[in-house]
């Protein structure tokens, strides 16, 4: 079972996206075991201040290093990590591949940025891997990270009822996916390609294949670059 913690200065933020649909069936399931570390909980009053100015000056606020500090020295007591994970906009881009990577893990650690980010120190002695969902800032790391887990937990073995689905998603290839259609094989004189409803496998398979070329050019021509590769 893939366990995964995450380190949270708002944790309601991450209530909705965890309990529901695949990644609620996948901890039901007991495959993935997710739990939300309060930063609030490490603060250093009795106020639950986990944030201050900044040296130097500067509009913003940063997370403290010392609550950082002491509830990862405290998870680690008990857990070895494959990866200590920090949601940043500078760091690198998430991608399918990261996904596929990080979904053979055991254990993961993640660090939800706020405000203007953490303390420098953490990122130097503690994180082993930056990612960012995308050239935007949110609010906070939550958002990415609910991002990041559901990307992954679906990748677990035993999650999808159809492991193909996973396997045929856009990015696995470096390919958008083909188009896609469903019953009824006529609506308002629209027509399903005749080749999805001939039966012969072989030849829906070039199809898709072809189509899927098409789409990645007209839309992502960059993946082809990495398509051709393989």
């Amino acid at each position: 079972m893939m366990k995964i913690d995450i380190i949270s200065a708002v944790p309601d933020l991450l209530f909705s996206p965890l309990n529901f649909s695949i990644v609620k069936r996948a901890r039901e399931s007991d495959l993935v075991q997710i739990n939300i570390i309060d930063l609030r909980d490490y603060s250093l009053n009795r106020y639950g201040q986990i944030d201050d100015y900044q040296f130097g000056g500067g509009a913003g606020m940063v997370l403290m290093v010392e609550p950082l500090f002491n509830c990862i020295s405290e998870l680690k007591k008990s857990n070895q990590y494959n990866h200590l994970i920090y949601l940043t906009p500078d760091g690198e881009k998430f991608d399918q591949k990261h996904a596929n990577c990080l979904s053979m893990s055991e254990n993961l650690l993640l660090i939800c940025g706020h405000y203007k980010g953490i303390d420098e120190r953490i990122r130097d002695n503690f994180v082993t891997m930056e990612l960012s969902i995308g050239d935007y800032v949110l609010s906070g790391g939550e958002l990415a990270a609910a991002v990041l887990i559901d990307s992954i937990v679906r990748l677990i073995p035993g999650v999808l009822t159809d492991i193909e689905s996973a396997l045929t998603d856009s990015f696995q290839d470096n390919l958008l996916s083909p188009p896609v259609y469903s019953r009824p094989a006529e609506f308002n004189g629209w027509k399903v390609p005749e080749i999805l409803l001939s039966g012969h496998e072989e030849k829906i398979r070039e199809w898709r294949l072809e189509q899927s070329l098409k789409r990645t050019e007209q839309r992502r021509p960059d993946l082809l670059k990495d398509f051709d590769s393989l």
